[in-house]
């Protein structure tokens, strides 16, 4: 059944020379400070993310502080430094099986690490982030994230990698199936053989017009995540996402930000990511019954930073 008004809708309201003046002056002092100052970088960035962006009029905002995500970068680098450490000193063994033992460690350790950045991370970035007062949380269970990134993990491995897209979904299915907003909860229903024909079919379509389909592909995958995402309330009331983003918007938008920051020698960065949050924003509604002035708080914050410092260092972000 079709649901109709109200509709809700994001909007970004962030200008390219105050994000411009923002990423400089992280950049200076992450640069002066020999990178201590990175944490203290991240923590304003997103802050001002958070800020300009807002729902019905109201901004998000993000409380994480430079120092928490000092204390957990510190923590992720000790831990990093600690498996390369092991990796390199049985290296140094030049024995067959003592390369073999590191080998098998270090990809090992890897594989464990990434079930927990990716708890842990939305563990403090939910719990620091928060709407009209309401604070949002994570309830997920490490042990049955795991158990995903395991079983799928090996399945992708045997399938060489065509059992990524049930993977994909079965960890956004749990992942946002688990955040919450005060007495609220998030619902995704994303299914492997949907988003697999969807990948297939763009993939040889873009291959067969020289990388054109491209755009309407990345539109396709776009919508696929938006639309399955709905935000539950009590008595039966949802949201549901809807995404009117085009092919031909997606194209205006990816072009144009690479000539900005081609031909501005990357100057124009801060510009490109403003056009890329309005349009994001601008092209999803929520559409539904549900009263979000009923929603009261049951969430409580998270402070430990470390596995969120880990997915910088490793380069693996959080989804949305």
């Amino acid at each position: 059944m079709e649901l109709l008004t109200p509709r809700k809708r994001l909007s970004f309201t962030g200008q390219g020379a105050d994000l411009f003046a923002v990423l400089i002056v992280n950049w200076l002092l992450t640069l002066i400070t020999l990178g201590i100052y990175y944490p203290w970088a991240k923590a304003r960035r997103l802050q001002y993310y958070y800020e300009h962006t807002e729902l019905d009029a109201h901004p998000f905002h993000f409380h994480g502080t430079g120092r928490e995500m000092f204390i957990g970068f510190i923590k992720a680098v000790g831990l990093i430094a600690l498996v390369y450490a092991v990796f390199f000193g049985l290296l140094r063994v030049k024995e067959v099986w003592a390369v073999v033992l590191g080998y098998a460690l270090f990809f090992g350790a890897i594989i464990a690490i990434t079930p927990l950045i990716i708890h842990g991370s939305y563990r403090y970035r939910m719990g620091r982030s928060s709407w009209r007062g309401i604070h949002f949380g994570y309830r997920g269970e490490l042990k049955e994230l795991y158990s995903i990134c395991i079983r799928d993990g090996l399945l992708t491995l045997v399938t060489f990698g065509i059992y990524g897209a049930w993977f994909q979904m079965n960890l956004r299915n749990y992942v946002l199936g688990h955040v919450r907003y005060g007495n609220s909860s998030f619902q995704y229903k994303g299914d492997g053989t949907e988003f697999f024909l969807l990948n297939l079919k763009g993939y040889f379509l873009t291959l067969f017009t020289l990388g054109i389909y491209g755009f309407w592909w990345q539109r396709d995958i776009f919508n696929y995540y938006v639309n399955n995402l709905s935000w539950n309330f009590s008595e039966g009331r949802r949201l549901q996402f809807r995404s009117t983003a085009t092919g031909g918007g997606f194209f205006g938008l990816i072009v144009g930000n690479l000539l900005l920051v081609i031909f501005t020698l990357g100057i124009g960065f801060a510009w490109a990511q403003v056009r890329m949050m309005r349009y994001v924003m601008t092209n999803v509604e929520m559409v539904g019954d549900a009263d979000l002035d009923a929603v009261v708080q049951t969430e409580q914050e998270h402070k430990n930073a470390t596995a969120d410092e880990l997915g910088d260092i490793m380069d693996i972000g959080i989804f949305l």
